[in-house]
């Protein structure tokens, strides 16, 4: 019993450091236990810091983009990196913790439906410009999904 114990927890501490220390990164959004603790406007922020920093990511590709030297395509390569990171946080964010947590389904011809759609739509528009962002580095999609991770805020006010 003592030597099931001791395999049973060093398996799990395994995973935890695996978890922690493994190649692909993780979007902590929320467990999916409903416990009632929240903290929207803290999404929120950090969605939006999420979108600062691929408009700078962009703009640092862009500025290292017409060079050629060892150092400058290790930058790239970091850069590009850091952008997907977090676009991929926000897409996971919206989807994770707000669309399937926070926005409660609402059936066709019931009272709300219409407010439901609108909300969905906010949700997805910061999905489609996230997407965006990973696929060019034109710094105007992050504008865009700057903005629409603002509107997606007013939601949660």
């Amino acid at each position: 019993m003592k030597r099931y114990l001791i395999v049973t927890i060093s398996a799990g501490l395994a995973c935890v450091l695996l978890v922690m220390v493994g190649d692909t990164p993780k979007a902590w959004a929320h467990c999916q236990v409903p416990c009632g603790i929240y903290d929207d406007e803290a999404r929120i922020n950090g969605m939006l810091e999420d979108a600062v920093t691929i408009k700078k990511a962009m703009v640092q590709i862009n500025e290292l983009a017409a060079k050629s030297d060892a150092l400058s395509l290790n930058q790239v390569t970091r850069w590009v990196n850091t952008k997907e990171q977090h676009a991929s946080r926000i897409i996971t964010m919206v989807s994770e913790y707000f669309l399937t947590q926070k926005v409660k389904e609402v059936a066709p011809g019931a009272e709300g439906y219409q407010k439901y759609l609108e909300s969905l739509a906010k949700h997805h528009r910061v999905l489609r410009a996230a997407m965006k962002t990973k696929q060019t580095v034109d710094s105007v999609n992050a504008e865009k999904l700057h903005a629409a991770i603002k509107v997606l805020g007013e939601l949660y006010d």
